[in-house]
């Protein structure tokens, strides 16, 4: 079936529309399908929206449905949140096929379950266009007494760990925008049980940060102005795959702002640093993780820094400019 204007009219073709999404998400709070949804509380939420506009809808190691996901519940997760619920609403462009439309709602629905969230609410819009989907969504985390984050709690000699190698979506994406043929995959996956083992297990974290659009070196230097600080890190440390250092390298990208969809940025306690490098690398996406650098005073002004691999040190930039448009 083709999306037609009809399926936005609140008619007979728009509960078709809907039911074609929702009958992959069965739970007792979605199928009352209410105008909202009726939640239990807690003292402190955690709150996001997010839009994803990615393109293509499906990628290797992803799609938009896995994206929309995963992008949200990192965004509570690492605020110290347990992810709960979330909402979606599907703005989706005339022509598109109800196929893959299922197949992004069910891959939205195993991402979901594979997260611990629940999908309780969402909205469709049909609007004149050539066959595109755009998700956004909202999300909502309850935060356990004691673990906000903020990343004003950054302290020199605190540890700078990444949780794997970058640049895989970034890479990924424009793999196929440019039909070069390797086997880049998206990173796209949801950290959640990640970053619950950090706090279960005692470890005094900072902050963190989901390294997505702009990369590492955006994230660190949002960070440092943030805490005042400066953020040093270690060329030879910071971890990058042999494909995606070539693919980089060919197209004359730079891996520390290429963007990221399943990688989180830590900032811990220098006496917790390798302790948490291993409950890291023991959780699910985690196996590469590493400490990339410190924390330490900032002179005139908190900036990031980076050894490289012969001893020189120089100042790392954040993202200037459109970098790559659509990538999540």
């Amino acid at each position: 079936m083709k999306i037609t204007l009809a399926h936005g009219s609140g008619g007979v073709e728009s509960a078709e529309l809907v039911r074609c999404i929702t009958r992959h998400f069965s739970n007792p709070i979605l199928e009352k399908m209410e105008d909202a949804a009726l939640l239990d509380g807690a003292d402190q939420l955690a709150f996001t929206t997010d839009s994803f506009v990615v393109t293509p809808l499906f990628f290797r190691g992803g799609d938009i449905g896995r994206l929309c996901v995963c992008g949200t519940v990192n965004d509570l997760a690492v605020t110290g949140a347990v992810p709960k619920y979330l909402t979606c609403g599907f703005i989706i462009e005339t022509g598109a096929d109800t196929e893959a439309l299922e197949k992004i709602a069910q891959s939205m629905a195993d991402t979901a379950r594979e997260a611990g969230v629940l999908l309780v609410a969402g909205d469709t819009k049909v609007i004149e266009g050539s066959g595109g989907v755009l998700i956004n969504t909202a999300g909502v985390g309850f935060v356990p007494k004691g673990h906000a984050l903020y990343a004003a709690g950054c302290r020199p000699g605190d540890a700078i760990l990444v949780s794997g190698t970058l640049g895989d979506h970034h890479a990924a994406i424009l793999s196929h925008r440019l039909s070069i043929e390797n086997q880049i995959e998206s990173d796209c996956a949801p950290l959640g049980s990640m970053t619950a083992a950090l706090f279960a297990a005692g470890v005094r974290v900072r902050t963190m940060r989901d390294a997505t659009r702009g990369g590492l070196a955006t994230v660190c230097g949002e960070l440092a102005k943030s805490c005042g600080h400066s953020f040093v890190l270690e060329e030879t440390a910071i971890p990058v795959s042999p494909a995606v250092q070539s693919f980089a390298g060919l197209l004359g990208l730079d891996v520390l702002t290429m963007g990221n969809e399943g990688k989180l940025v830590a900032v811990v306690a220098a006496e917790d640093a390798q302790r948490a490098l291993q409950i890291i690398r023991n959780s699910p996406y985690g196996e590469n993780a590493a400490v990339i650098g410190h924390v330490e005073p900032a002179g005139r002004e908190p900036q990031v820094l980076l050894r490289t691999s012969i001893g020189g040190l120089r100042v790392v930039p954040p993202l200037s400019g459109e970098g790559l448009p659509r990538i999540c």
